[in-house]
């Protein structure tokens, strides 16, 4: 700063925030949240502190010609920032700093002077701690440590300068804000620019927008270019430079380097020279490497083997161990086993050797840009791995004393010595880094200084991988440490103890057998006859078993994970309240639990303790107004009826809090049944009719209420004193008779029906429109009558036992009858809103007679009570006051989906005559009435659309549910702000004020400038929710003569249009360099405010009462979680499409199950949870400095939301689940939809095993949290794979055992043949195959929360409903995807549509979707298994075996025909015979430019090759090899032709291929379009042509009959051999379609039609004969919509577009 010596500046003009004003109005318009002018909002205490803050000018230097306004106009003046991002970043500083220090002052430890400092502090150690990290990591001293020579006044100012300076670096960043550390370095450099000028006097201005065309724009332009290179996710990874390697190079030395070469004054380089010494590299110059930095996603399984390596070698080393013990299992003596076992160390060396290879391999594009030491690393490595590779063996060869094969040479060369202890030495010495690790993973602070340390011996104790930036220090707590250790320790344990006991000992005894046994019949050819001991045998069974033995951690880790969590859930309170009934025995108890958790406490030691059973009624008021605020909001939402309202409603709590009065659903059918049991009684003991009524408190509840209510309304009613005082003799009498304990004596009770009819009379009149008043009083007055009659001849008895209450009897009647009564009748209180609540309360605690548990009648309102209530008793923490909670924005990503629905989508009409809003009326009748009685039978256009659209998943649903935390806020505020008995103005502004202060929602509305300039519907929507919600925030990006700029919008009710707050320019367009819906948050989070921000999608709901937890979920945040504070919130959500379909159950459970117990696991004990998607809440300051909420490179970044959970706990963020907080979330209903999206999924977790995250993770855990993570993530579809690939592997193994007759000769051994151990072990397949991996937690989960017997219920509908069938197949969509993404590439975005009416999926359009996927390997699997029932001969008694098979069988049955059966009218016959013309025609169009995949089979064919075209020569080689297994069929099969006559010639084979060759060439010479191509017109030639060839092949099939043998078997026989060659010709041709010429490869597309139309064919026929069939297609309705048919809704009739009144009735 400038010395104090200097010139001095002339004072500030007061006030501050006047100095703000952006014009001499004095009311500001153009503002999102503080208009800066003299509003009361400006005028609050935390305000005006706030704003004097940024407004201190002091010491600071002037700009000349300028009159500088706070540090936000004086930095964006000398440094050239923009206008409109100066005041972005000025409000949202000024808003931060209001907060905390709010919070801070609060505690009533500081005054105002330290209240400030302390905020200041508290922001710049939030704000900066990633770059102190990254300054020490760089060697290099920070900015602040240049501060000591100021006074800590100017210091604060300096931090102020500093956060401001940040906040605009990050503000215009745009795409830069994913590279956090090249925001740190322009920082650094900038700071040290401030720095300069703050040691002079004057100083002077640079023009606006120079940062971004000097500093961000060269940035982006090196990041587009990037991209470019990408090719739309088309170019393989190493090819391009991403964000992340963009980023890495300003943590890499060479930046380190320059940051240490400039001299002290000299200017850093721009960072964009730093990004462009990283691609000139410094160590090689390959040109075709491309630049990348510290890793390089390649495309290869061996990345998962990398990642992984410590549980690949664990695994293959405790399988090698449990082999030698099986092997050695009797006979040999324990020092012979020990020493044999042993040996699994030189496996260890082994597996080390290869991934030190690896490391060089796939590293090898980085290379060019690596510095020396890092590939020094990885030499001396490979270096290391290679010496104890060949040390470990041969030491070994010297301790084995009869050695054979490799060892006995081993044990030559060394000369024939034997010397144990040398091995055990060596062994020693090798493992002492594991012995190191295991030290340091038990003492977990020692390690995680050790990691975080830059001492230089420290990095060569880590010399075995670079040390990099993150993933460093990533530990937890020692308890949380002992937790999931033990829980790995005990499933490894079961895991390897069945592994033992039933996969691999039970084979052991059998392959001995095996090696022995010499087969001398061999049926085939022998290519290799020299091999021993049926190698091929043994490899057959043992490749499938050694398969499961590495799948299966995934079956135990399922059931251990569901157990436990289930036990978790439990202990966290899930599932107390489940019903109404339970709540209803609960809510007593809720009052207390509410104040708990709701109403902040004025000490520590305020609460109770038995919060939790305590029945007194604390805070009754707010408790009361809460419930009904909850109760009206579910009114309004059309979820109860206006009667179920009042049933619902809480009275207001009257001013003894002692004196309860309870909703009527409790009190329901209290009154009736009351009157009953009195009529009843034929006792005359008062205390026993007490003790009968008494037993249930709400009876006497209702009876107490009713009872006095009754009294205030009747008096109320009556002018009369004399009116007044008779109705008070009786009351008088009945408390008289009651104190005594002679009721029974004084009144009849079996009166008392009679009595409540006529009541129910009065309250029928009271309740009733009247127009007449004089008519009105007199139905009253007649009412009044026989109510007293009844009570004076009926039910007031003559007693004259008692004198005194005979007396008093004579009295009341004596005073009734001297003159006409009630004729003075008061109606003006009656018809107040007061009364009229009163009187309709008394109304239904004298009718109602159903169960309190049948209120309310709907589902979804019953679901949402009693998560509410049993949340309050979950371990929720205690809120604080709203001005003193976290602020918090939400932020919604919008592209092109839905915002309401117009009027013509709501009617127009489907294929089957069906509109959306027939399809919503009759799924939710219950809610569509509601909804016309709100509206009084008339509903309006606007509100029609509304209420369609809140059902749907559309924007304006999303909009509502979260302002619901507004609504909430304000709700709290007049709550908090009602107890304060001397309200200040201050209070009634903040009040006012607080909810925007505290809460901001910005929806990114990417497209809105392109939406208003086309003039579409969806822009004037948006522009209604923006007047409908003024709170509610637009951003955008707007396009002026190719120029971008992200703007903000608020609504104006004046003008009813948008008015613009902030335009901020961009580099260019910020979309086209990453993912988009990243890119889309990414523009617009620099728009949100405050502490905490929650990312919520577009297919998302909220609710008011899950609304009003928001303050106690954001108090999570300062707690500690183990040893860590959290940096993401995790929340449950509620699938709110489960209802309609049974797949739409399927997945509703599947994907609860998922965000419940499977998140709750996760994150609590096994520290694993990341963020899988919205609605969770991040800590805001932490990661805007951490490289955002999401990453957004292209396709390796495809699932964008779970990087940020990765990049959180990679930068020692932590990550935790909270059950007590639900949002809800929409999901696809149709099986195609679900497809998409499982699809989808799959392309992500394949490019997730290839990414740099994945990978450090997998390294830089300990060994226990890396098998949670792997089992958790890609883990989970890689064994999904796996399981898929063991049925290939045992079938294609039983073949080769089939087709060499080595089955028969073998496995026909009377020793083996009982021996059915392997289908024992493939048991555990079957078990994820059918979907039981999954149905599991579902069945857990369901249990927890509805009941162990509701759950059993619903597993067997489940099974009923075909789910196995659906698990199995979407088993198939996994496999697919995952493995085709890793090996070819091709992953991208697939949109998979939100709507509304379940519609028939034509044939043609699932044979596109799912002919590759599914049929082919359905088909292949089918294969198989027919030849395997043909030819095969051992274990068909084995029910096991049988099961395997049945098992096998399903699933390619659900591959096949899953698709078929889950399409609504499947099986419809006049749709299926449409399905057919449309198949044909598909099938026939020729494709061409422009061609869309949808109408024709050519253009699909190419664009289902379209991976093929842009993979890696090593995935073409890959694909050639996997089509070689098409052509062993053949080989196999013509050996066991009757024709070949037991001939083992390898002429037998090479007639086959004269066979194949003759029978895809001869169609082809005459074909007519083959002439044409010629231009020869030669039909009559061409016709002799095909007749000659008919007769010679018909010649050619006679002799054969004849003379050689042939048979019908044999033709049958030869459709399975040659139908697989030709499908391999056509996989083969399709990955070397580089270099066939066309003349090659059009019969190549032709023969590949004439498969799929067999193939189609084939798939057609059942439907065909199903659809034919009557009952069929109503069974199938039955089972895809039993949901509905509960509910009693007409499926069958929506299908068939039968509506009743016309689709578009309202």
């Amino acid at each position: 700063m400038a010395s104090s010596s200097g010139t001095k500046r002339p004072p500030p003009p007061p006030p501050p925030f006047a100095r703000l004003m952006r014009s001499r109005d004095p009311k500001n318009e153009d503002y999102n949240i503080l208009p800066f002018d003299d509003s009361p909002i400006m005028k609050l205490p935390e305000i005006k502190t706030a704003v004097e803050a940024v407004c201190k000018m002091e010491n600071l230097p002037r700009i000349n010609g300028l009159v500088e306004k706070d540090i936000f106009n004086w930095l964006f003046s000398v440094l050239g920032f923009q206008k409109g991002n100066a005041s972005n970043q000025r409000e949202h500083l000024i808003v931060l700093l209001a907060n905390i220090h709010t919070r801070r002052k609060d505690l009533g430890l500081y005054d105002e002077v330290e209240a400030t400092k302390r905020t200041i502090r508290q922001l710049k150690n939030e704000f900066f701690s990633n770059y102190e990290s990254w300054c020490k990591y760089m060697h290099i001293p920070s900015c602040f440590s240049k501060n000591e020579r100021y006074s800590e006044a100017e210091q604060q100012q300096l931090h102020l300068i500093y956060i401001a300076l940040y906040l605009l670096i990050w503000g215009e960043a745009s795409n830069a804000r994913f590279m956090p550390e090249c925001i740190c370095y322009i920082f650094h450099k900038m700071a040290n620019d401030v720095h300069q000028i703050l040691s002079t006097t004057d100083t002077t201005q640079i023009p606006d927008e120079s940062f971004l065309s000097n500093v961000i724009k060269p940035i982006y332009l090196i990041l587009s270019k990037e991209a470019g290179k990408n090719k739309e996710g088309k170019a393989s990874h190493y090819r391009w430079s991403n964000y992340d390697d963009l980023n890495e190079c300003f943590w890499s030395e060479m930046c380190s380097s320059e940051l240490h070469n400039r001299k002290e004054g000299m200017p850093l380089p721009p960072a964009d020279k730093i990004l462009n010494q990283f691609f000139a590299g410094n160590q090689f110059n390959i040109e075709r490497w491309k630049p990348k930095s510290n890793f390089v996603e390649v495309r290869t399984f061996w990345q998962l083997y990398r990642s992984f390596d410590r549980m690949w070698i664990f695994f293959i080393m405790a399988l090698q161990a449990m082999i030698i013990v099986a092997w050695t299992h009797s006979g040999s003596s324990f020092e012979d086993v020990l020493r044999r076992i042993l040996s699994i160390f030189i496996t260890y060396s082994i597996l080390s050797f290869l991934r030190a290879i690896l490391d060089i391999i796939l590293s090898i594009h980085a290379w060019r840009c690596s510095q020396l030491g890092q590939l020094l690393r990885y030499l001396l490595k490979l270096v290391a791995a290679s010496i104890w590779v060949v040390v470990l063996p041969v030491a070994y060869s010297t301790s084995v004393n009869d050695p054979t094969g490799l060892l006995k040479f081993l044990n030559q060369w060394t000369g024939d010595s034997q010397n144990q202890s040398l091995y055990n030495y060596l062994v020693a010495l090798y493992m002492m880094p594991d012995v190191l690790g295991i030290i340091l993973f038990l003492l977990q602070p020692l390690r995680e200084k050790i990691e975080l340390s830059d001492w230089p011996v420290i990095n060569i104790m880590w010399w075995a991988q670079p040390k990099l930036y993150v993933g460093r220090g990533m530990h937890v707590g020692t308890f949380s440490l002992l937790k999931y250790t033990l829980f790995w320790i005990l499933v490894l344990c079961v895991k390897l103890s069945f592994s033992y006991f039933v996969e691999i000992l039970p084979l052991v005894r059998p392959t001995k057998l095996i090696m022995k046994i010499d087969v001398n019949d061999y049926l085939l050819y022998k290519f290799a006859p020299n091999v021993k001991h049926n190698m091929g045998v043994i490899i057959a069974i043992w490749a499938p078993v050694v398969l499961v033995y590495f799948m299966d951690v995934q079956i135990w880790y399922a059931i251990f994970s569901t157990l436990l969590g289930g036990a978790l859930g439990a202990f966290r309170h899930l599932g107390e309240i489940r019903t109404i009934g339970m709540l209803q025995s609960r809510f007593e108890s809720m009052p207390s639990a509410f104040d708990r958790c709701f109403v902040p406490s004025s000490g520590p030691d305020a609460k109770a303790k038995n919060w939790r059973t305590s029945k007194e009624p604390k805070n009754m008021s707010k408790f009361s107004q809460m419930w009904n605020a909850f109760i009206h909001s579910m009114r309004m939402e059309d979820l109860i009826s206006n009667r179920d309202r009042n049933l619902l409603l809480l009275p207001s709590s009257p001013n003894d809090e002692s004196k309860v009065q309870w909703p009527l659903f409790l009190l329901a059918s209290k009154i009736p049944a009351a009157l009953n049991m009195a009529k009843e009684f034929k006792g005359e003991d008062d205390t026993e009719l007490r003790k009968i009524i008494g037993r249930d408190k709400y009876t006497y509840a209702a009876i107490r209420d009713f009872y006095y209510k009754l009294k205030h309304i009747v008096c109320s009613l009556l002018e009369d004193e004399d009116d007044r005082k008779i109705v008070e003799d009786v009351y008088g009498a009945i408390t008289e008779s009651l104190g005594k304990k002679v009721f029974l004596r004084n009144f009849n009770v079996s009166s008392m029906p009679l009595l409540a009819v006529k009541l129910e009379n009065l309250l029928k009149i009271l309740m009733a429109e009247q127009l007449d008043d004089k008519a009105f009083k007199n139905q009253i007055t007649i009412a009044l009558q026989d109510i007293m009659e009844i009570i004076i001849l009926d039910v007031m008895i003559d007693d004259k036992s008692t004198l005194e209450g005979d007396l008093k009897n004579n009295q009341i009647s004596h005073k009734y009858y001297k003159k006409q009564r009630f004729r003075k009748i008061n109606t003006s209180d009656v018809k107040s809103e007061y009364w009229s609540d009163k009187i309709i309360r008394l109304h239904l605690l004298l009718t109602v007679k159903e169960s309190a548990t049948d209120v309310p009648l709907n589902s979804e309102a019953r679901r949402r009570i009693t998560f509410f209530a049993n949340s309050l008793f979950m371990n929720m923490r205690s809120a604080p006051k709203v001005s003193n909670m976290r602020s918090f924005s939400v932020l919604t990503p919008h592209y092109k989906e839905d915002v309401l629905y117009s009027i013509d989508e709501l009617t127009k009409e489907n294929e089957d005559g069906v509109s959306i809003l027939f399809y919503l009326k009759t799924i939710y009748p219950d809610e569509w009435t509601n909804f016309k009685e709100r509206m009084n039978n008339k509903p309006p256009q606007d509100c029609l659309r509304e209420w369609v659209s809140y059902r749907g998943q559309t924007l304006s649903r999303s909009v509502r549910g979260m302002m619901y935390y507004k609504k909430a806020l304000e709700l709290q505020c007049s709550m908090e702000f009602a107890d304060c008995n001397a309200v200040s103005n201050d209070d009634h502004v903040r009040e006012k004020v607080l909810p925007d202060l505290k809460f901001t929602y910005v929806v990114s509305c990417q497209i809105y400038g392109i939406l208003k300039r086309l003039k579409d519907p969806r822009q004037k929507d948006i522009l209604n929710l923006l007047l409908m919600y003024p709170s509610l925030r637009v951003a955008y990006i707007d396009e002026v003569d190719e120029v971008y700029y992200s703007v903000l919008l608020k609504g104006d009710a004046n003008t009813h249009h948008e008015r613009e707050i902030y335009r901020i320019k961009l580099p260019g367009l910020p979309t086209k360099i990453g993912e988009g819906k990243p890119e889309n948050q990414n523009h617009a989070i620099i728009f949100t405010r405050g502490e905490a921000l929650q990312t919520i999608d577009m297919n998302q709901d909220n609710y008011f009462e899950e609304a009003f937890k928001m303050r106690n979920v954001l108090e999570e945040f300062p707690h500690s979680h183990g040893s860590q504070k959290p940096t993401i919130l995790g929340l449950r959500e509620h699938v709110f499409t489960g209802s309609v379909s049974s797949l739409a159950w399927f997945m509703s459970n599947q994907e609860t199950s998922f965000v419940t117990i499977g998140q709750r696991f996760l994150a609590s004990p096994l520290r694993v949870r990341f963020h899988y998607g919205h609605p969770d809440i991040f800590d805001r300051i932490f990661h805007i400095t951490r490289g955002g909420i999401s990453k957004a490179s292209k396709t390796i970044n495809l699932s964008e939301d779970i990087f940020a959970g990765f990049n959180s706990t990679l930068r020692l963020g932590s990550v935790t689940h909270h059950d007590y907080m639900q949002v809800g979330k929409g999901r696809d209903v149709g099986m195609n939809q679900i497809s998409l999206f499982e699809a989808k999924v799959a392309n992500g977790n394949g490019e997730q095993t290839l990414s740099r995250d994945v990978h450090r993770l997998g390294c830089h855990f300990d060994f226990f949290r890396m098998l949670s993570f792997y089992c958790t993530t890609v883990g989970f579809y890689f064994n999904s794979m796996v399981v898929v690939l063991v049925v290939y592997v045992f079938l294609y193994g039983r073949l080769y055992m089939v087709m060499t007759g080595l089955e028969k000769e073998i496995l026909e051994d009377p020793q083996i043949k009982h021996n059915s151990a392997m289908e024992a072990a493939l048991l555990t397949q079957s078990f994820i195959q059918m979907g039981m991996l999954l149905v599991l937690p579902m069945l857990m989960e369901i249990g927890l929360e509805k009941g162990f017997r509701a759950a059993l219920g619903d597993f067997i509908l489940m099974q009923l409903q075909l789910a196995s069938m659906f698990f199995t197949f979407q088993l198939g969509t996994k496999a697919h995807y995952f493995g085709r993404t890793i090996l070819h590439g091709g992953s991208k975005y697939r949109a998979t549509g939100r709507g509304f009416v379940v519609r028939h999926a034509k044939f043609a359009d699932n044979y596109r979707l799912y002919s590759r996927s599914h049929f082919v390997k359905a088909s292949e699997l089918s294969l198989l298994l027919i030849i395997y029932e043909v030819y095969g001969e051992s274990y068909r008694n084995s029910s096991l075996y049988l099961f395997i098979t049945f098992s096998m069988w399903f699933l390619v049955g659900s591959w096949l025909f899953a698709p078929f059966v889950f399409n609504p009218s499947g099986f419809e016959w006049q749709k299926t015979v449409n399905d057919w013309a449309d198949w044909k025609q598909w099938m026939g169009i020729r494709g061409g430019i422009g061609i869309q995949p949808e109408k024709s089979w050519e253009s699909w064919w190419d664009e289902e090759q379209e991976h093929l075209r842009y993979t890696s020569m090593r995935g073409r080689v890959l694909e050639i090899l996997l089509a070689l297994r098409f052509f062993v069929y053949q080989f196999g099969i013509v050996y066991h032709l009757d024709i070949a006559h037991h001939s083992r010639s390898l002429l037998v084979y090479g007639l086959s291929w004269c066979a194949v060759l003759v029978i895809l060439i001869v169609p082809k010479m005459v074909s007519v379009r083959r002439l044409q191509m010629f231009h020869m017109d030669l039909q009559l030639p061409l016709r002799m042509l095909k007749g000659l060839l008919f007769l010679i092949f018909l010649a050619i099939m006679i002799i054969l009959f004849k003379l050689c043998g042939l048979t019908l078997s044999d033709l049958f026989a030869s459709i399975l051999a040659f139908m697989p060659t030709g499908w391999g010709f056509i996989l083969v041709g399709q990955a070397c379609r580089p270099c066939l010429h066309k003349l090659l490869w059009e019969p190549m597309k032709e023969l590949a039609r004439a498969y799929d139309f067999m193939m189609g064919l084939v798939l057609f026929t059942p439907i065909a004969l199903l659809s034919w069939l009557p009952a069929v297609s109503e069974f199938q309705t039955r089972i895809l919509f039993n949901q509905a048919f509960s509910r009693g809704l007409h499926i069958s009739m929506i299908l068939a577009g039968k509506k009743y009144g016309g689709a578009s009735s309202t």
